[in-house]
C-alpha cells in the first residue's frame, strides 16, 4: 500500500509540474499585457515570500525586513536600465538628474553602465548587506521579538534614507524602467513583458529548489531551529 500510494504522488507531483511549466509557457499568449505584467509582480514577490517562509518556517526567526534586499537588487537593475537609455538627455545622464540641478553623474553610478556588473551587483550587494546585518545580529544573539522588531527597524532606516536622497536616485518618485530601453526593445512593450514574466517564471522555480535542497542538505544542521 505505501508503494502504491509512493507511485500516485510521484504521478502527481509529475502531472503538476507539467500543467505549471505548459502554463508559463502558454501565459503571455493567453494573458493581456497589463494582468501579465500583475502576475510577473506575483512571481517576483514569490520569491521575497519564498525567503520568508525559510528564515520564519525553518529557523523560527520572523523577519520584517526581507524588502531591504529586494530593494536593493531592484535598483541596481533600475540604475542600469536608467544610463542605459540616458544617451539622448543632457550630459548623457537619467533625465531626473535635471530636474535637480545635477549635471554630472553620481561616483557609485558609474560601474551600472556595465550589465555584467550589474548582474553581480544585483546579486552580491543584496547579499553582503544581508551578511553584514546577520552578522551583528546573530553575534549578539538576538532572537524572538526583538529580532522581529530589529528588522523591521532597519527596513525603516533604509526606507527613509532612500527616499530622502532626491538628487541621488530620485527619492520618493523612484527609478522608473518602463519606458528605457532593454537590448533594442522599450521595457515595458508586450515583448520585454513575456521575456521579463518566462524569466520570473524560471527564477521562482529556481528559488524553490534551492530552498528545498537547503533545507534538506548539511546547511540545515547549523541553523538555529537545530541548535537551541
Amino acid at each position: 500500500m505505501n508503494t502504491k500510494n509512493i507511485k500516485i504522488n510521484g504521478k502527481v507531483k509529475f502531472i503538476f509540474w507539467v500543467l505549471l511549466i505548459a502554463f508559463v509557457v502558454a501565459a503571455p499568449s493567453l494573458l493581456p499585457v497589463f494582468r501579465l505584467n500583475l502576475l510577473g509582480r506575483y512571481l517576483s514577490l514569490a520569491i521575497v515570500a519564498l525567503g520568508v517562509d525559510l528564515i520564519w518556517g525553518f529557523t523560527g526567526l520572523l523577519s520584517l525586513g526581507q524588502g531591504i534586499f529586494f530593494t536593493l537588487g531592484g535598483y541596481c537593475v533600475a540604475m542600469y536600465l536608467q544610463l542605459n537609455s540616458s544617451s539622448e538627455f543632457p550630459n548623457n545622464i537619467p533625465e531626473f538628474f535635471a530636474l535637480y540641478g545635477v549635471k554630472d553623474l553620481p561616483f557609485f553610478w558609474a560601474p551600472f553602465k556595465s550589465p555584467l556588473f550589474t548582474l553581480f551587483a544585483a546579486w552580491l550587494i543584496p547579499a553582503l548587506v544581508a551578511a553584514i546585518l546577520g552578522f551583528l545580529v546573530f553575534r549578539n544573539r538576538i532572537k524572538g521579538v526583538y529580532f522581529s522588531i530589529l528588522t523591521q527597524a532597519s527596513l525603516l532606516v533604509f526606507f527613509n534614507f532612500f527616499n530622502g536622497q532626491q538628487k541621488l536616485i530620485n527619492g520618493t518618485n523612484g527609478l522608473k524602467t518602463d519606458v528605457t530601453q532593454l537590448f533594442g526593445q522599450m521595457v515595458g512593450s508586450e515583448l520585454m513583458q513575456r521575456y521579463f514574466f518566462w524569466i520570473t517564471a524560471f527564477l521562482v522555480i529556481t528559488a524553490w529548489f534551492f530552498s528545498k535542497w537547503l533545507i534538506k542538505g548539511p546547511f540545515w544542521q547549523y541553523t538555529y531551529w537545530n541548535k537551541r
